[in-house]
């Protein structure tokens, strides 16, 4: 098996985001708040550098198409769709929960903490799943970049 190395790096990051997520969660139910913070800021980290490389290969390389057979497309562009959403949503309350907690607005950051820590769980399994459909269950379809769809080449 001849796995991308890009989307195994970065798929890697929000499996260890979300792993660092989950290690936050319990830290701060045992009212360990340095830890929390350092974990949770570690995990948005390893969020970002997914956001990075996935953006950085869009842009550069390109999104590779499904490749596997055309009776399951449907269903999984449906899913990806899903995802996508997820990750954006889970994107935004990540990003509320740090300037919550760095503006000291606790009664809001432990509201929002849950919900987004659930979105972000969801969105590691979908795009685990997304990566497994793309790369490892199926062949990869044609590649093609944003710079190129967009001004040809």
């Amino acid at each position: 098996m001849n796995l991308p190395i890009l989307p195994t790096i970065s798929t890697s990051c929000i499996i260890i985001s979300a792993i660092l997520i989950a290690i936050g969660w319990r830290l701060i139910w045992k009212r360990n708040i340095e830890a929390h913070k350092k974990v949770m800021l570690t995990a948005a980290v390893f969020a970002l550098i997914f956001f990075i490389i996935y953006a950085s290969r869009t842009i550069f390389i390109g999104n590779t198409a499904f490749g596997g057979p055309d009776s399951i497309e449907i269903y999984y562009t449906i899913f990806l769709v899903f995802h996508i959403n997820l990750a954006t949503i889970g994107a935004i309350l990540g990003i509320i929960q740090i300037i919550t907690a760095f503006k000291d607005k606790f009664n809001i950051h432990r509201k929002v903490g849950p919900v987004a820590s659930i979105i972000w769980f969801f969105t590691a399994i979908t795009g685990v799943a997304v990566y497994l459909l793309l790369y490892v269950i199926y062949p990869g379809g044609e590649t093609t970049s944003l710079l190129k769809a967009t001004f040809g080449g």
